[in-house]
């Protein structure tokens, strides 16, 4: 299963490892390979990356990051081959991300010897860039029968699939609402109406994708490749602009197409 039916797919500019990965989950759907372990597999990538950005090696950090956008991609497209959803998967997916994330912005900032506290902003303009891609894509999931595992908002912890520990799911559930509830209650309050409305642009979510995970870390990448390591942590507290404007775009088209 899909994340959107076919017709209501868009042009995902932070997807692009999709292909690879869904080759990867077909390639390991007869073996005993289990999507959390995808999972740990993205996060050694993750770290391992973060090492080669600390030493310098910043086209082989380039390629880590896309090889992690990969994996994880894969594990989710190995669940869905295998037909076995997962909460504590996706909660620890995210966990997962939210700390590599951590962990690249604190490496660049000791590198480019910015104060903490601006490595620390970038990090947490970074989550909520993504934080508004992800809550316009659950919404569109939602409504449109793709996948369920992600929920608006992530108010209550649910109850685990027969192939999962309920107790991990809890865990997981509460660990991940203190790493991400500041974002999603934040781009919430933002766009409240965002959860009730009809329509969503297609050129506006590709738009919005840009804030995706993945083409942040490929933006990162190609930064360090080109010699503008300096320029991460600016780029993306800048990018904060877009929040608004994304906001701004979705209503004023909701308006436009419904008049």
């Amino acid at each position: 299963m899909s994340k959107l039916p076919k017709g209501k797919r868009f042009f995902d500019l932070s997807d692009y490892g999709r292909p690879i990965a869904k080759f990867i989950a077909n390639a390991l759907k007869s073996t005993n390979v289990t999507p959390i372990q995808m999972t740990w597999a993205f996060v050694l990538v993750g770290f391992i990356a973060i090492y080669m950005i600390w030493k310098e090696e910043y086209l082989l950090a380039l390629f880590l990051l896309i090889s992690k956008s990969i994996l994880d991609a894969a594990d989710g497209e190995l669940a869905r081959v295998k037909n076995t959803p997962s909460y504590s998967g996706r909660y620890f997916d995210s966990i997962a991300d939210w700390i590599l994330n951590l962990g690249i912005f604190i490496c660049i900032g000791l590198k480019m010897e910015y104060a903490m506290a601006i490595s620390i902003l970038s990090f947490v303009s970074m989550e909520l860039q993504g934080t508004l891609y992800n809550y316009y894509y659950v919404i569109l999931r939602n409504k449109h029968a793709g996948d369920t595992t992600s929920r608006i908002i992530e108010s209550e912890c649910p109850t685990a699939y027969k192939n999962e520990s309920q107790a991990l799911v809890n865990f997981l559930f509460k660990f991940y609402r203190l790493l991400y509830d500041p974002f999603d209650k934040l781009i919430y309050v933002l766009d409240r109406s965002a959860a009730t409305d009809r329509k969503f642009s297609r050129i506006l979510m590709t738009l919005v994708s840009s804030c995706g995970l993945g083409f942040q870390l490929l933006i990162i990448g190609i930064f360090l490749s080109i010699g503008l390591i300096h320029w991460i942590i600016p780029f993306f507290i800048l990018y904060n602009v877009m929040i608004p404007f994304f906001i701004s775009f979705r209503k004023i088209y909701i308006q436009v197409y419904f008049f």
